[in-house]
C-alpha cells in the first residue's frame, strides 16, 4: 500500500534513485496504490548528468510493494521494498533496463514492455 508522502526506490536506469508519491492515479481507491497502479511522484534523489533532475514531477508504475499481495489462486506474495519504474505518457518505461523481480500483475494491466525488460517475473 503506497499512499501520498511514501518514498519508493526506482527499479530502472532512468537516473532517478528515489521518488516520493504525491498522487495516486491508476486505482479505484484514490488513497492507496498497490502493485500495477500508476502514481505521480516528485524526484527526491537523482544521478547527476541525467535527463531527469531532482524536484522533477514524474509518472511511475509500482512494481514491488512491501504489503502482502493476495492473488486469486490463493497465493500471497510480498517484496522487501517499495519500488517503481518511471514511465512516460504512453505507459512505456523511460529507462532501458529494469532491475530486480517484477510482479506478474503488471502483465494484466498492459505494462508488457516493463515485463519484457525485467530479469525475473514473480
Amino acid at each position: 500500500m503506497i499512499q501520498t508522502q511514501s518514498y519508493l526506490n526506482i527499479a530502472d536506469n532512468s537516473g532517478v534513485r528515489k521518488i516520493m508519491c504525491i498522487r495516486v492515479l491508476g486505482t479505484n481507491n484514490p488513497l492507496y496504490a498497490s502493485v500495477g497502479d500508476v502514481i505521480v511522484g516528485v524526484v527526491k534523489d537523482a544521478s547527476p548528468n541525467m535527463s531527469i533532475k531532482k524536484s522533477d514531477i514524474v509518472r511511475a508504475v509500482i512494481v514491488r510493494a512491501k504489503k502482502t499481495l493476495r492473488r486469486s489462486d490463493g497465493m500471497s506474495i510480498r517484496f522487501d521494498d517499495n519500488a517503481a519504474v518511471i514511465i512516460n505518457q504512453e505507459n512505456n518505461p523511460r529507462g532501458t533496463r529494469v532491475f530486480g523481480p517484477i510482479a506478474r500483475e503488471l502483465r494484466d494491466k498492459n505494462f508488457s514492455k516493463i515485463i519484457s525488460l525485467a530479469p525475473e517475473v514473480v
